[in-house]
């Protein structure tokens, strides 16, 4: 596997990636990451990816990596090579690769501290899983020189939006709440599986604007596709209560993990 170095995804970020758990010789959430994959190609200009060359291109990565019991396969599609500059080639021509590496069990729960790298929610590629990725890298980068595990991210407005690799919920009487796509959030495939739980589960899920103030104390978790659920002790130092609500979700969302 080699990269041009030409490619748009090398030399501008021009691209989307996966990344899907290999887990009890399975690739979760398969399809629905695929579905993503060809929405965010449609809003970069691209045609989406070939779903049986994904594939092969997945588990020949596992193979790759020795077959681990548990793995994170990423799927990259790249706008690949055409023209200098910034313009869109008139026939794109993109470059699928793959790769995998064995992870061990779920991370346990986490510390929090709001990152002073915002969210641009104002761009488009905020809510797709591009290759330009700098400002997740920037913020995870924050928050562990401050001696948290993850970073929340606010908006440009103020607003919560996500944490560097993950979507950010928290529970107010009862109720769960998460940002709107439009505070610049990525559709998170987890972030869906919460909120269809909360619906099985008779429990009133939001997708809201809110600033920080709004969750105060408030129990949070985060999700994501490595992880599933994952609870947050503390933000900025100051340590959470729990829910039971947390469990009751992460139960619903992945029981064959618990």
């Amino acid at each position: 596997m080699s990269i041009d170095p030409a490619d748009r995804g090398f030399t501008l970020g021009h691209g989307l990636f996966e990344t899907i758990l290999w887990d009890d010789r399975r690739l979760d959430h398969w399809d629905a990451h695929l579905d993503r994959l060809a929405r965010g190609s449609a809003v970069l200009g691209l045609p989406p990816p070939d779903r049986i060359a994904c594939r092969n291109a997945a588990e020949a990565a596992l193979l790759a990596a020795g077959s681990p019991h548990r793995a994170a396969v990423r799927v990259n599609w790249s706008a690949g090579v055409g023209g200098r500059g910034l313009d869109l080639p008139a026939t794109p021509r993109p470059a699928l690769t793959a790769t995998a590496a064995a992870i061990g069990p779920p991370d346990g729960p986490a510390a929090l501290t709001t990152a002073t790298i915002r969210r641009n929610d104002r761009s488009p590629a905020s809510r797709l899983k591009t290759l330009a990725y700098l400002d997740n890298v920037l913020a995870r980068a924050e928050a562990r020189a401050a001696g948290a595990d993850e970073a929340l991210m606010l908006n440009t407005e103020g607003e919560v939006a996500c944490a560097a690799a993950a979507n950010v919920f928290w529970v107010r009487d009862e109720a769960v709440f998460t940002p709107a796509l439009d505070c610049g959030v990525l559709d998170g495939i987890v972030r869906a599986e919460v909120l269809a739980a909360c619906a099985r589960l008779g429990v009133a899920a939001h997708e809201v604007r809110a600033r920080p103030a709004h969750m105060v104390g408030a129990p949070m978790f985060l999700t994501n596709s490595l992880t599933g659920v994952r609870p947050v002790t503390s933000l900025d130092g100051v340590r959470l209560e729990t829910s039971p609500l947390t469990a009751a979700i992460a139960h619903a969302v992945s029981p064959a993990r618990r």
